[in-house]
Parts: structure tokens; C-alpha cells; sequence
């Protein structure tokens, strides 16, 4: 671990001291050197990751030794060389940037690509070019499993053997392999390359050491690659069959104020947390609306409010970060006011892999701003031990992830996850449900022991969406005066009742009339 950290912890620094010499160093051409002392004496770096994100067009970047995973990633048009290996998600959700590998890399490379180039000139792992949608990556040398799985568009020429499944759910792009390629598996179809696309390729690879030979072959997607689609398993119940009563304390005045506040990254002193005035994240795909200059009678509610959107965050909204919007969300992550990696969209990543993506996406987002990640019911333990592990402020469980398991089913699946993962952590537990929440809805699951609950909004209309606010805000505090509680905070299991021996059984909740949990719960 202490290896680990401090790995991150140099990785941090080194991004930090590039960051306001990347644009002056573009102005006048200058090339920035990594692993190299004033006086150009070599000093290899060995292990550094999540390495000179979002490299601005024009600045020239080059490193000498053994890279960690995410190098390079985000890339804004400027170029980047490594005199050495690099780990996985090399170039990842590259946006211009030219990149130059001249030795091996890991898996993943090229991930979530949009446009650009990376030319790795000794092999590489799996997956590379897994979801690209446009660019071009050239592979000297032997290419892993997968190569341009699920891609999009752009093109990977691999002058060497690749491994099975090449093309595996990919929809548009070419894969050109010169040397040995496998069967391709259904969709995809293996055919010569054509004279035009030869001399299209040559000249955009503009090698004069490398040229495509005229026997390589090209895959690419066929007219019959229909995937089919099912429908979705949806989560098998609500919260409406559990009760809300006022265990031992009396009835509050009604012109009694409650505290509806929650507080979300407090790790340190020199943090400054958010707060969040309901225990509520709304969950919105375009920000945009939520803009107080776009409305004529802005809401001071939605105003304190922070979201959890997929695109134009405010400086109070965590951006939500996924395989889909990962390409272009460079410039909201400098804006927003964090963010969350949605892990249930995103390939699955090692320890190692994961500090990377968090060094690279940290360095632009700000360090001090708050974090997290979400996953599914199904993966709680593995959401709640990595969120422990990398120190993520917020951790969100998501119960539509197409285990059927409801709401109330899952209460005591992440109460013992947080018990045995997050316990003297500063990492707050959340929950995603899969429907527009209600003040009651909010109130059952604080008291279940989240920290705050995460819920679509009614309609993507600002006036519905002020209109839903303040009635949960109106109501939520009408609901802690009937409990006689002062705080949101001072909900807990006590003031849960199951209502039918159904819930009482997949919830562990006292069944009502009963008063006490069904005996099952007991049975050790």
C-alpha cells in the first residue's frame, strides 16, 4: 500500500508541475522532458501512471522509462513519445493527440478513442482499440485478444499476429492485420485489402521505415452484425411496503426547523466538503437546463442543489464519467464540482489501473475536489472494498443493474458491506434507484443507514424539476417534525417497519405488529 501511495502521490506532483508549463511550452515550441534532471542526465521513471492528461494542442511531451497505466489520456492535440514501455489505457479517450510508444504496451490501449494517432512500435496486450470511434493506431508487432473490440470507427493496423476475437462487436472502423489473424467471430467479415485503402493508408502512416504490404488483410464490420436486443430485468420491487414510524420520540412543533442537510467530503481540513441541502443526487443527463442564465425566474433550491450529470456539470454538479461521454468530457471535468466513474460502463481494472484513471482524471478535476464510483447491487462488496481501498469520498450502489434484487432486498446486502468495508473510512454510501424518489423514499433510505440516495428527476423540464425539489424538501421536513427528529441524521432502523412478511423477510426489518425481525434473521 505504502508503495502504492507513493507511486500516486509522484505521479500527482509531476502532472502538477507540467500543468503551467504545457501552454507556454506550446507558444515556443519546447519540448517538456520527463525522466531526464536539468542537465539532461537520464533518470528513468519506473512506474509513474495517469501521466500528462489532456496534453493542449501544440505542446510536445517526451518520457524516458517504465510508465504506469492511463498515460497520456484525454489528449487535446499535443504530442506525447515514450522512450520506454507503458501500462494499460495508453492514449485512452484520445482526442488529437499523436502518440509515439517505442517499446511494448499494456492492454487497453487506444480505449474510447475519438481522433488522433498512437503508434506503438513493440507489441501490446489485449482489447487494443476496445470502443474506439475514430483515429488511427499502427501496432508493430504482436496485438492481444479482442483487438478493436466494440470499436466504432477509426482504423488499427497491427504489422504482426493478433489473438482471437478480432473485431468482436465492433460496428464501423477496419482492422488491417499483416501476419497472422484467427477466424473472426460473427458480424465481422476478413477480406483483402484493397489497392485504394493500401494507398490511403500508406500515405496517412507516412513511415518511410513502415510501409502496408498488399497481402495484409482487413477486417471490418458486416451488413448483418444486428445484435439482438433484450429486454432488461428491472428491479423486482419499491419502498412502498416499508414504513416510516416515530420509534420513542415525541411529535416536533410544527413550526419546528429541521435539518435536511448532508455533508459529502469531509476527509481533511483543507478540504472544503459540498453540501448537499437535501441527502438527494438527481441524476440528469444535460446540465445545461440547470443554468440560472438559461431561466427567467431561477430557483435558489436548484441553485445549492448539486446534480450528478453526464454533460455540462455546473461548478456544484459531479460529472458522471462513462465509456460514453469519456472522449469529450476533458474540459467539463475542469469545471465540475466532481465526479463520479460509473464502473458498471467502464472496463473492468486492476488496483494499479484504476490509481491511474483516478491520477489522470484527478489532476484535472482538482485534488481537493471530492470523488467516487457507482456500481451495481450485484458487485457491492468489490464497489464498497475499491472505493475503501482508493480513498473515494462518495459510493454509490446501483440497484437497477439488472439483478432483479429490489430495494428492500438490498438494504442488508450493503449495510454489511458497509459495515465490513467502509467502517472507519470517510467514504459516504449512497444508493441509485431506479425511479423518481419521493420524500418518504429519501427519509426509509436514510434511515437504512445511506448517507444520501441518488434519483432520476421527473421530467428534464427546470420547472418540474423546482416544483419536484421543494416538494421534497416541504415534505421530508414534515416527515422528521411527525417523527420528532431534528435531522436528517437522526434516522435510523428503529424508525423502519416492514409492512408485509415479504419485505420483512428479504429486508431484515422488524415485520409491524410483529416488532422484531422474522426469526430466520437470527439463524446463524
Amino acid at each position: 500500500m505504502a508503495d502504492a501511495l507513493d507511486v500516486v502521490t509522484r505521479s500527482f506532483n509531476i502532472n502538477n508541475k507540467l500543468g503551467p508549463k504545457l501552454e507556454v511550452a506550446a507558444e515556443q515550441n519546447a519540448i517538456l522532458r520527463i525522466g531526464w534532471t536539468n542537465a539532461g542526465d537520464p533518470v528513468p521513471k519506473n512506474g509513474e501512471l495517469g501521466l500528462c492528461p489532456a496534453i493542449p494542442e501544440g505542446a510536445k511531451i517526451r518520457a524516458l522509462g517504465t510508465l504506469g497505466s492511463w498515460t497520456a489520456a484525454f489528449g487535446k492535440g499535443g504530442s506525447f513519445n515514450i522512450q520506454g514501455d507503458s501500462g494499460s489505457f495508453l492514449g485512452a479517450a484520445n482526442n488529437g493527440n499523436v502518440i509515439t510508444c517505442e517499446r511494448s504496451a499494456g492492454n487497453y490501449s487506444g480505449f474510447a478513442m475519438a481522433s488522433g494517432k498512437i503508434s506503438i512500435l513493440d507489441g501490446c496486450g489485449d482489447d487494443l482499440g476496445s470502443c474506439m470511434t475514430g483515429g488511427l493506431i499502427v501496432v508493430r508487432g504482436n496485438a492481444g485478444l479482442r483487438v478493436g473490440g466494440g470499436m466504432r470507427g477509426g482504423i488499427i493496423v497491427v504489422d504482426g499476429d493478433i489473438g482471437n476475437d478480432p473485431g468482436a462487436g465492433m460496428t464501423g472502423g477496419k482492422i488491417i492485420v499483416n501476419g497472422r489473424c484467427p477466424n473472426p467471430p460473427d458480424g465481422v467479415v476478413l477480406r483483402p485489402i484493397t489497392e485504394a485503402e493500401l494507398t490511403k493508408l500508406n500515405k496517412e502512416i507516412n513511415d518511410d521505415n513502415f510501409q502496408i504490404p498488399n497481402d495484409s488483410v482487413c477486417l471490418e464490420s458486416s451488413d448483418s452484425n444486428n445484435f439482438l436486443t433484450k429486454d432488461k430485468v428491472v428491479s423486482a420491487g419499491d419502498l412502498s411496503m416499508i414504513g416510516l414510524v416515530p420509534a420513542d420520540s415525541p411529535r416536533n412543533m410544527s413550526y419546528a426547523t429541521c435539518d435536511t442537510v448532508a455533508l459529502l467530503g469531509e476527509r481533511s481540513e483543507t478540504n472544503t466538503p459540498i453540501a448537499l441541502p437535501l441527502p438527494l443526487f438527481p441524476i440528469l443527463q444535460d446540465g445545461e437546463i440547470l443554468s440560472a442564465d438559461k431561466q427567467k425566474n431561477p430557483s435558489k433550491l436548484v441553485e445549492k442543489q448539486p446534480f450528478i450529470v453526464n454533460e455540462n456539470p455546473r461548478s456544484i454538479d459531479f460529472l458522471a464519467l462513462n465509456v460514453n461521454n469519456l472522449t469529450h468530457a476533458t474540459d467539463a471535468l475542469t469545471g465540475c464540482g466532481g465526479v463520479v466513474v460509473d464502473m458498471m460502463n467502464m472496463p473492468s481494472m486492476n488496483a494499479e489501473e484504476i490509481d491511474g484513471m483516478l491520477v489522470a482524471i484527478r489532476s484535472l478535476v482538482g485534488i481537493e475536489k471530492p470523488f467516487g464510483f457507482s456500481n451495481g447491487v450485484g458487485r457491492i462488496e468489490s464497489l464498497h472494498s475499491s472505493s475503501s481501498y482508493h480513498n473515494a469520498d462518495i459510493s454509490i450502489c446501483v440497484i437497477e443493474d439488472e439483478t432483479g434484487i429490489s430495494e428492500a432486498a438490498s438494504l442488508p446486502l450493503i449495510g454489511r458491506s458497509n459495515k465490513s468495508n467502509l467502517a472507519n473510512t470517510y467514504t459516504e454510501s449512497g444508493i441509485s434507484i431506479g425511479f423518481s424518489a419521493n420524500a418518504e423514499d429519501v427519509a426509509k433510505l436514510c434511515a437504512a443507514g445511506l448517507k444520501f440516495v441518488c434519483s432520476t428527476v421527473p421530467a428534464e423540464d427546470y420547472q418540474q424539476i423546482v416544483e419536484w425539489l421543494s416538494k421534497i424538501h416541504a415534505e421530508l421536513a414534515d416527515t422528521l417534525q411527525r417523527l420528532g427528529l431534528e435531522s436528517i441524521d437522526a434516522l435510523s432502523r428503529q424508525n423502519l417497519r416492514a409492512l408485509d412478511y415479504e419485505t420483512a423477510a428479504v429486508s431484515g426489518l422488524r415485520l409491524t405488529g410483529y416488532e422484531r425481525p422474522l426469526p430466520h434473521w437470527f439463524a446463524r
